[in-house]
């Protein structure tokens, strides 16, 4: 049988609450495809940072680090499958999340990428931002959240100091998004709606789940991950109406922890397919 690479993600790039669970979905999706008769080899984002990348036909990447894709891109141009693909998973960093989600024209908060070695954004600025609720959030412009204070709700009072804090801590770049009111909920996905599942962000996935459109939030998760190429995703949205999904957040290959094992019988079944397939450029935006 053909074999797999698993790229575990390095720890730094995941919330403190999320490293084991990160962990624990592509330790059950590997297993999975062990019991379909892959062959499995196991290394960390680390290793292929230095460029030290076994062979394979198949790459389970869970990398989110620039250096890491730069080495695995080379083997994406060559066909390799991988997924997520490297170019997808930079899609991700923020500032060229914004830029491709403004291309789509999809339900997405106004944001602004700002530097934070210059000076705060103008009033007129955040007044573009639509900040009539009177904060603004502020996220770092690279990667996704490593810890807490990488995404902050602040007063339109306080945006300069919270621009030197994000700049004390190495962080070149910000990005300042207005407040979306109403219920956030949390969705977790596969490509094709293979797999698809969400529930509220303050009451938990044992709570009750706010009264939203799940059509309209399906959709607007996997178009979003589509745009930008990713099979393996989650992220955030909010609904100022029942009726109105916006998009606040995307990620690739979350944990996936309140359903684990269905979600990697998911993941395993659509990558049997996903390898049998080969290249699928055509199929998403890289």
């Amino acid at each position: 049988m053909a074999q797999l690479v698993a790229i575990y993600r390095n720890p730094s790039y995941s919330p403190l609450q999320h490293r084991v669970n990160d962990t624990a979905i592509l330790d059950a999706t590997v297993a999975r495809l062990e019991a379909e008769g892959w062959r499995a080899i196991k290394t960390t984002e680390w290793e292929v940072e230095r460029g030290r990348v076994p062979g394979a036909e198949l790459y389970l990447n869970m990398c989110q680090g620039a250096r890491a894709a730069e080495q695995l891109l080379s083997l994406e141009s060559d066909g390799a499958v991988i997924v997520n693909r490297p170019s997808s998973a930079l899609n991700c960093h923020r500032r060229r999340l914004v830029e491709r989600l403004r291309e789509t024209g999809l339900a997405f908060p106004r944001t602004l990428i700002h530097a934070t070695s210059g000076p705060a954004p103008s009033p007129e600025e955040l007044e573009g931002l639509h900040a009539d609720q009177g904060k603004v959030w502020l996220k770092r412009g690279d990667v996704h959240a490593e810890r807490p204070e990488d995404v902050i709700a602040t007063s339109l009072e306080r945006v300069a100091d919270a621009l030197q804090a994000f700049r004390q801590r190495g962080i070149a770049w910000v990005a300042l998004q207005e407040h979306i009111p109403g219920p956030v909920v949390k969705f977790y996905g596969v490509a094709e709606g293979r797999f698809f599942n969400w529930y509220g962000a303050d009451a938990g996935f044992a709570g009750e789940r706010p009264r939203v459109d799940e059509r309209r939030l399906k959709a607007l998760a996997l178009d979003a991950a589509a745009s930008i190429g990713l099979e393996v995703f989650g992220g955030d949205v909010a609904f100022p109406e029942p009726d109105r999904p916006v998009l606040i957040d995307i990620n690739d290959w979350p944990s996936f922890a309140p359903f684990r094992e269905d979600a990697a019988r998911a993941i395993a079944a659509y990558l049997i397919q996903r390898f049998a397939i080969g290249d699928v450029r055509d199929a998403y935006v890289a």
